[in-house]
């Protein structure tokens, strides 16, 4: 019985840490990655790339195929095996094998297998984009919850502080030293700050129903994250050049790849289509039996009388009759021989080779090269223009993380100001040479300056981060 109640306590303290659980944001990447849909139609795309590379591989491997056959004829058939008209019952079965082998076919097979595996790599770097994607997605929605958790603590302790405001105007109200109309001016701040609280607290609720359900997770009233820990973390490449980020996007993004590789993809399309201008030799092997149970007939000598004596002409001169002896035979019907005989004996090897030239088709070779290299130029065209826009982005994501950097520090001076000001009007007030309006404003104007820092140091982040991502660092090792 006290095993029993300890296992039921374990059991309810780990329900209860699963349920308290707070996500990192490593966590959470990590499960968008492995869950999400977008992500898994991605890995399918390489699956379905593999697969046409091994089809690919298949085209170099003989073609090889065997049949068989077994009938029963009633009547008047043919003897598969003597090809005689007979009127009778017979069994009768065949078999064969053929191998075909393409030797020569313009090079095309190996064009095949090269345009597979670049399909393939150009599905990896599609992969890659879409994790590096749904990664950035994810970070957004996580620093966006840990924006309305501050903002929200701005909002509470400093309406803590307005409640503590209260209770000291109350009683300088109450001693006559205040008038009442500042009383009312604090409850009044009391309540907007209480429906403030309200709508951050709606905020944090509905931002954490985003992050659940772009990591697909249905438990939104248990989902939380880990909101500490998260500060800016500089490795240095906003303070690199320009150009040297642009260059570096260019060799590491998959953007630029996945447009290389479809211009490769269009080059062997290309030399596949001018193969078919080449003649095509293929080779071919095959084997048949046959089988049937129909008896033979044979000639076979009369033991008792083997030789009869027949005239075979006459002399001219004398008339006399010319005999000769002659084997006396007679046509016996025999059982069939036994089916391994029957298909050794009755078998039949071909062989060669054979070539195919292409004359005249209705211009439809040249009508795909021509096609293909349409191809060709329009993916040269489309590399070209990815480019442009990686740089056009690149260079946005380096002035906007420019610029968030100077209105976080701007922030952060406004923060300082406000907070001197606000202790200012707050000893003012408590001494009574200000009234509540200019010190509730003041107190505003503080609060305000605390959430737009929030604001500004986690939009910073999120743009110094995008911006390491563009200079090559992989999504999974971004530091915060």
């Amino acid at each position: 019985m006290r095993k029993s109640i300890i296992i039921i306590v374990l059991l309810i303290g780990v329900f209860a840490q699963a349920q308290n659980k707070k996500w990192t944001l490593k966590e959470c990447v990590e499960y968008a990655l492995e869950n999400n849909i977008s992500v898994k139609q991605s890995e399918l795309d390489l699956d379905l790339a593999e697969i046409e590379k091994l089809t690919a591989k298949g085209n170099f491997v003989p073609g090889i195929s065997a049949g068989a056959g077994v009938s029963e004829n009633t009547g008047l058939s043919f003897d598969p095996i003597t090809n005689n008209a007979r009127t009778t019952t017979f069994l009768s079965a065949s078999g064969n094998i053929n191998v075909g082998y393409t030797l020569f076919d313009g090079l095309r097979n190996f064009r095949q297998l090269q345009r597979a595996e670049i399909s393939k790599l150009s599905s990896q770097y599609r992969l890659n984009k879409m994790k590096d994607d749904i990664s950035l997605f994810v970070a957004n929605g996580y620093l966006q919850v840990i924006l309305n958790k501050a903002n929200l603590e701005v909002l509470i302790s400093q309406n803590q502080v307005t409640k503590e405001q209260i209770e000291r105007t109350q009683e300088l109200v109450d001693a006559g030293s205040l008038p009442r109309g500042d009383l009312l001016e604090i409850k009044a701040t009391d309540a907007s700050e209480q429906q403030s609280i309200i709508n951050a607290q709606n905020s944090v609720q509905i931002s954490l129903i985003s992050l659940a359900q772009l990591l697909l997770i249905k438990d939104y009233e248990n989902f939380d994250i880990e909101d500490e820990g998260y500060n800016i973390v500089d490795d240095g490449v906003a303070s690199r050049d320009i150009a040297e980020i642009i260059a570096a996007a260019k060799d590491n993004r998959s953007e630029i790849k996945i447009a290389e590789q479809n211009v490769e993809l269009a080059k062997k399309d290309l030399q596949i289509s001018k193969g078919a201008n080449y003649p095509t030799l293929s080779a071919f092997f095959g084997y048949n039996t046959r089988y049937a149970d129909t008896p033979g007939v044979v000639s076979q000598i009369d033991p008792d009388n083997p030789t009869v004596t027949q005239q075979i002409g006459v002399v001219q001169s004398t008339g006399e009759a010319v005999v000769s002896e002659f084997p006396n035979t007679s046509l016996v019907e025999v059982p069939a021989d036994p089916l391994v005989d029957q298909l050794y004996l009755n078998d039949g090897i071909g062989y060669g080779l054979q070539l195919n030239i292409p004359i005249l088709n209705g211009f439809n070779i040249k009508s795909s090269v021509q096609r293909s290299r349409v191809s060709l130029e329009r993916a040269k065209f489309e590399l070209e223009q990815a480019e442009l826009d990686l740089e056009s982005t690149v260079y946005q994501a380096y002035v906007d993380a420019k610029g968030a950097l100077k209105s976080y520090e701007a922030a952060q001076l406004a923060v300082e100001s406000q907070d001197l000001a606000y202790s200012y009007a707050k000893e003012r007030y408590d001494v009574g040479l200000t009234n509540a309006f200019d010190f509730s404003q003041s107190k505003l104007r503080y609060d305000n300056a605390r959430i737009e820092l929030n604001r500004s140091k986690y939009d910073y982040i999120f743009k110094l981060k995008v911006l390491e991502l563009y200079f090559g660092i992989p999504a999974t090792e971004l530091k915060f």
